[in-house]
């Protein structure tokens, strides 16, 4: 990476640098959001069983693109940025690969434990008969290629590493597009294609994730980047492991928090029966796909910060993980706008059902107005994740759990409706950001 590349982010105006870093993020995640809807969109033409399974399955599969790009993703693009931002070069080289391999372990891992225990999971999340039937099928396929997800997340995050967002934002969006027109012709049948069910869907966000992961070997190992990923002669060090898992493995313990939050909120709604869990769903994969906008201004925000703390400059790195903040609360608080005022635009594209409508409106309406929360203290996780000091805003996703489990505890044994646990959901969001932002501003960073 060339000096002058560094200096720009180093020095910088923060606001017009951090927008035009987020850009292409918040561009590429929003083909995410894209992808979401429509694999929501061909599972509900499929039935209420298969959307009621989907809700089962889908935090885990969440819980995959959140560890290797947002927890793990943030311990490397968060390693390289300081290795830049002190201008040593061949040690940012170095720890691209080592970040390769704790991709490919890690990937390894999750497909193990998912294949052989998913079944059980759903299980304990309430799934009975046809709806953890099709869960299991649709859980099978996703999960053999939990492997490529983490390739292809862990090296996007190096790129980002090295302030390059253009180039993973492009990839990002090619491979959507690959997997809404796949998801789309192998869940429901196009043409000739015949209709796999979920298991098309599943099958088409393989192979999607497989050729992004290609493009990005590709990328990195002809030279094409501001770093060259070398897959030969390279000596493992334990050292260049402990500068990603310092914060990486840290900072798994974040999303593992909040796919539990969800869990257990999943798990009291299934009780109540498969219509409030359907209308459940289609919130809740709202929820989910509010991570992305917040991830789109946070890892812009990680190699600016990993570069002033590399550097030294702490009192610029803090301007930058509030200015961030800022601007991920405003545009999730737009969305919670949208859907508190007028839920359907939402919930309308997934059934028909109106029992289900009902319980879907009803989870927008109460957990709308506390998104900007959630995006206040999601974008100063990945902010902190940049200075290496990642431990806080961690605590604080603990306390949003112990708030969730402890309160949903005693609603379920008072026997309230949908309704309380989705107000439980909402609450839990704001105390997830105040206390994110008191972390931070107690932590002492450098």
């Amino acid at each position: 990476m060339q000096s002058l590349d560094i200096i720009r982010l180093q020095q910088g105006p923060i606001l017009s640098t951090l927008v035009r870093l987020s850009l292409p993020n918040v561009l590429a995640m929003a083909m995410t959001v894209l992808v979401g809807i429509a694999e929501t969109y061909y599972v509900g033409r499929l039935g209420t069983t298969p959307l009621a399974a989907m809700a089962l399955v889908f935090p885990f599969a969440m819980l995959t693109g959140m560890m290797s790009a947002g927890a793990m993703g943030g311990g490397v693009s968060s390693a390289v940025s300081r290795a830049l931002g002190a201008l040593d070069v061949p040690r940012a080289n170095a720890l691209a690969f080592h970040a390769l391999l704790i991709g490919a372990g890690a990937g390894l891992a999750y497909s193990l434990v998912f294949l052989a225990g998913g079944p059980l999971f759903y299980r304990w999340l309430g799934g009975t008969g046809a709806v953890l039937a099709e869960a299991a099928r649709y859980s099978a396929v996703l999960f053999s290629g939990a492997l490529l997800v983490w390739l292809s997340n862990t090296l996007a995050s190096i790129l980002r590493g090295t302030g390059n967002m253009r180039v993973p934002s492009i990839a990002i969006v090619a491979a959507a597009l690959l997997q809404i027109v796949l998801g789309g012709a192998l869940g429901l049948g196009w043409g000739p294609v015949p209709s796999f069910g979920m298991v098309g869907v599943a099958v088409g966000h393989i192979i999607a994730t497989a050729a992004s992961v290609l493009f990005f070997l590709w990328f990195l190992v002809s030279g094409q980047g501001r770093l060259t990923l070398r897959l030969r002669g390279v000596a493992v060090q334990r050292a260049m492991f402990g500068d990603i898992l310092r914060v990486g493995a840290v900072s798994l313990i974040s999303p593992v928090q909040s796919v539990l939050t969800v869990l257990v909120v999943t798990g009291l709604v299934a009780h109540l029966g498969v219509l409030p869990l359907a209308g459940y769903s289609i919130g809740q994969r709202l929820e989910f796909l509010l991570i992305p906008v917040a991830f789109g201004i946070g890892v812009a925000a990680v190699p600016m910060v990993g570069m002033a703390v590399g550097a030294g400059d702490i009192a610029r790195a803090r301007r930058i993980a509030w200015t961030a903040a800022g601007l991920s609360a405003a545009n999730l608080g737009l969305i919670g706008l949208v859907v508190t005022v007028a839920p359907d635009l939402w919930a309308g594209l997934f059934s028909a059902d109106e029992e289900v409508l009902r319980h879907a409106r009803q989870y927008l309406r109460a957990a709308g107005p506390a998104f900007p929360f959630f995006g206040l203290g999601l974008t100063l996780y990945f902010a902190a994740q940049g200075s290496g000091k990642v431990l806080g805003p961690v605590l604080a996703g603990s306390v949003r759990l112990l708030l969730v489990a402890a309160i949903g505890a005693w609603l379920a044994g008072s026997q309230q409706g949908a309704g309380s646990y989705f107000l439980l959901v909402a609450a839990a969001m704001v105390l997830y950001g105040i206390a994110t932002a008191v972390a931070v501003k107690c932590t002492r960073w450098g």
